[in-house]
């Protein structure tokens, strides 16, 4: 059986086909049109913005927020952005917080895990699935913090048919696991059995 650090990156390609074609082949352009779920993340925070909602959006790669950044700015959509490299994290949460025009906040899963307070916010868009549920709950409590008035809608874009929504399945078959095990992808996978690792792999319709 190969490694485990092999099948990770495998998953890991699977992964990034599933957000923009561009992360697993450089040779295919950034562009909005090679991606459906890019796309469906573009009528999604443009329906959110103009009814005047504050949206963070999370992925966990950072080579994915920098294309988002790219499809927001040439559709005019302001944003703040912030990843595990952003050392002034002050400057763009304050902006996100209180400036009316700033609609959007760009966040890595990682960094934004814990230590941000933004209530203003009152969708999150989670752009891809990560395979320990409670990071993605650490990163969808930004917004359930003290003085925040607005009921949260929460959003997960995933690809049907992918191995996608095969780590959803996981998720919801092995929470408990999955809350106990220590962060990391070579470590969750060490605590999957060898069938839960094929049916990662297995097409289903």
């Amino acid at each position: 059986m190969p490694s485990y650090i092999h099948i990770l990156a495998a998953l890991t390609k699977l992964r990034q086909v599933c957000n923009h074609p561009h992360l697993a082949n450089g040779d295919i352009l950034p562009e909005l049109e090679a991606s459906s779920k890019l796309e469906q993340l573009l009528e999604l925070v443009t329906e959110a913005t103009n009814a005047g909602h504050k949206v963070l959006i999370f992925s966990q790669f950072v080579q994915m927020l920098s294309i988002i950044r790219k499809v927001l700015e040439a559709n005019s959509l302001p944003y703040c952005y912030l990843d595990g490299q952003t050392k002034d994290r002050v400057t763009p949460i304050k902006s996100f917080e209180t400036n009316p025009e700033i609609k959007l906040f760009l966040i890595s899963l990682k960094a934004g895990g814990t230590g941000l307070n933004l209530t203003a916010a009152d969708t999150v868009i989670l752009y891809d699935p990560w395979w320990n549920p409670m990071v993605e709950n650490q990163a969808i409590d930004r917004t359930h913090r003290i003085g925040q008035t607005h009921k949260v809608q929460v959003f997960r874009l995933i690809t049907k048919g992918t191995v996608e929504e095969k780590i959803l399945q996981l998720q919801q078959n092995k929470r408990e696991l999955f809350e106990t095990v220590i962060e990391g992808g070579q470590n969750v996978l060490k605590a999957m059995t060898k069938e839960d690792i094929k049916k990662l792999f297995s097409y289903s319709e």
